[in-house]
């Protein structure tokens, strides 16, 4: 057998494998048959909001500062797909468990508000695909009455009279009534024994129009209101005769195919008036009215997305105000995070083939992340903070004088940080336009920022006072960066970073103890007391700014931390102190600067600075992420800062 014979044999086991798999989802029997599955697990028979919210909790939530004020909880379902916007996913995952529930914010419409680009319609594509995968689950496997063009609940059989009979012996709670179509089947097919009428087991299909439905706007004088509710069959009405016939009417517009699942409504607030009020009788009274029938209960999510100027407009038009108390609005800003952004970035470019060729330096996402995030900041109120402190005290970084609670408020100050600013997407686009030029094997930082830069003046949504302000903000990066860049380099040059960082910090330590004790140090040579090394101790605290009024309280400070982490049986590392790292690596950067300064800026290096550079370039690659042509632009990059 050849090798594309092999291939052929194993598609056709795959293709196999998989008509298999759907074929276990198949079930028929009658409604007793339903009936006797449904009293075993009343779980079948869960309206539309439960059963969403049993697919997101389904995978499962994670919590960080459990039981504190902050308390962030990160939702499975959607962790994998979208970053930095915790917040307005668990105000909606909130909406869905009291929707659960039979409360009133069931009757509402779910509407997502924020700018483009934010993830609002990646959030809805996120429900449909998940229905659709949950409905294929024993879990969340869903019943129909066979041949309804609603997929409607069996349950829906069961006489007015004699539900709350059923609840009291079973505990299933049943809503809802028969469609036309289904009454009719009911009465001429079946002769009106309900418990004959056959069920099937459905699953959930957007493509198959099976409990997810979709509706965009479009040409106003074009689009038609039968889009949502169905119309007239013109293949049978000759025969019928009657309109008023259910076998003359076809019940698939995307309310009707939505039933028991989800429909989506494409930037809502866009589409014409006569479509909004469709949705006011199936948000608060659960029906839709059809053709020239009596109205027809249905049971679906209607989530929404609409951007912050058509809400608005909308929001201002007393027109619309019955609509507008039926809306439930969750404002989904830009993520606000540079690690979460980095990681957006990251997602979206790794779904491309370019990756493959063209090589992306360390650093290269995280600075066009921080242009980004820093955009959507709002000029921070305090003195005491700029948009860089910000912006590092929201991805969580620790900075001298700032606490939990100062973050919390500059949230809190800032009610719209999050709804202006760059879109991820233009980003992608600019590094994507960087990636694809002939030639190009790597791109760096500086090429990133470049550009971003390069874009403005094509993008229609940026004005003069906007662009000024991005200008401002790309130079802000560009000075991070060059921090960072040199940070690199030198940790580059020290052979064993770690082991001396180590070193230096036991070296202060033991200094600090002594000095804090009031006792003296012994030589480990000639055994010989001395003093705590005041010259020692203070090139490490004057790194960081301590002042000689200050290094008191700041050595006592570290004295008590190792105490506690004793205490806990922790070792003490030198990172375990932020402050104390920053000031230990300051120290050892600012020994080697000279070092570094002269290696990397030399244009004709001898051969010791050669075979140091070639073992800093060797290092970078192994260690860093570095390519060997973006390794040597950093060299030369930082040469030329540290020149300067």
């Amino acid at each position: 057998m050849t090798q594309r014979d092999e291939d052929k044999f194993d598609i056709a086991k795959l293709l196999q494998s998989h008509r298999r798999e759907r074929e276990q989802l198949h079930w028929e029997g009658t409604f007793r048959d339903y009936f006797e599955l449904v009293s075993a697990n009343p779980n079948l028979a869960q309206l539309s909001h439960a059963r969403v919210c049993e697919m997101i909790l389904s995978h499962g939530v994670e919590r960080t500062n459990e039981g504190a004020r902050d308390e962030i909880a990160r939702y499975n379902f959607f962790s994998k797909d979208l970053y930095g916007i915790e917040e307005p996913i668990t105000r909606l995952v909130e909406y869905f468990k009291s929707a659960a529930q039979r409360l009133e914010v069931r009757k509402r419409i779910l509407l997502l508000m924020g700018p483009v680009g934010g993830g609002k319609s990646t959030i809805v594509a996120l429900l449909k695909r998940g229905l659709e995968a949950w409905t294929a689950t024993e879990k969340g496997a869903v019943y129909a009455i066979k041949d309804c063009p609603m997929q409607e609940e069996p349950l829906h059989l069961v006489p007015e009279i004699l539900r709350s009979e059923i609840e009291k012996r079973y505990g299933i709670y049943i809503e809802g009534d028969l469609c036309p179509q289904c009454r009719y089947n009911l009465e001429h097919v079946y002769n009106g024994r309900h418990e004959d009428m056959l069920v099937k087991r459905i699953v959930f299909s957007e493509k198959d129009r099976i409990g997810i439905g979709t509706f965009a706007p479009s040409d106003p004088k074009s689009q038609d209101i039968t889009e949502l509710t169905g119309s007239i069959d013109l293949s049978t009405i000759g025969e019928i005769g009657v309109e008023s016939d259910p076998r003359a009417y076809r019940f698939d517009g995307e309310l009707n195919i939505a039933n028991r699942g989800l429909m989506e409504f494409v930037e809502m607030l866009k589409v014409d008036e006569k479509f909004l009020y469709s949705l006011l009788t199936l948000s608060q009274e659960q029906s839709i009215k059809t053709g020239r029938f009596a109205m027809i209960y249905a049971d679906e999510v209607i989530a929404s997305h609409t951007n912050e100027n058509e809400y608005r407009s909308f929001v201002g038009n007393k027109k619309s105000e019955a609509l507008q108390d039926r809306i439930i609005m969750i404002k989904v800003p830009y993520n606000l995070k540079i690690s979460e952004e980095e990681r957006i970035y990251r997602k979206l470019l790794e779904q491309s083939s370019v990756l493959k060729n063209v090589h992306i330096a360390p650093n290269t996402l995280k600075v066009a992340a921080m242009f980004a995030v820093m955009t959507r900041l709002e000029t921070p109120k305090r003195a005491n903070v700029d948009i860089v402190k910000k912006m590092k005290l929201y991805d969580g970084e620790d900075i001298d004088g700032f606490k939990t609670k100062d973050v919390r408020e500059l949230h809190e100050e800032a009610q719209r940080e999050g709804m202006d600013g760059i879109s991820p997407r233009y980003i992608i686009n600019r590094l994507s336009g960087a990636l694809v030029k002939d030639g190009v094997k790597c791109i760096n930082p500086i090429d990133s920022l470049r550009a971003i830069k390069d874009g403005f003046e094509q993008h229609t949504g940026i004005n003069a006072e906007e662009r000024e302000r991005y200008m401002n903000l790309i130079s802000v990066a560009r000075k991070e960066y060059d921090e960072l860049a040199k940070v690199e380099v030198q940790r580059a040059f020290v052979y064993s970073f770690e082991e001396m960082a180590k070193s230096l910090c036991n070296n202060y330590l033991d200094n600090v103890e002594a000095y804090c004790n009031k006792e003296k140090l012994k030589d480990p040579i000639t055994e010989e007391e001395l003093d705590p090394d005041e010259k020692l101790m203070r090139s490490i605290e004057e790194q960081i700014g301590i002042s000689e009024n200050a290094k008191n309280t700041f050595r006592q400070e570290i004295l008590i931390r190792i105490s506690s982490y004793a205490r806990k049986g922790k070792a003490f590392e030198y990172n375990t102190h932020e402050r104390l790292k920053e000031a230990i690596e300051k120290k050892i950067f600012a020994d080697l600067k000279d070092v570094v300064k002269i290696t990397t800026s030399v244009k004709t290096p001898d051969p010791d600075q050669l075979k140091r550079i070639n073992e800093v370039i060797g290092r970078l690659e192994r260690e860093h992420g570095y390519c060997t042509s973006c390794a040597n632009e950093l060299l030369s990059y930082v040469g030329t800062l540290l020149s300067r």
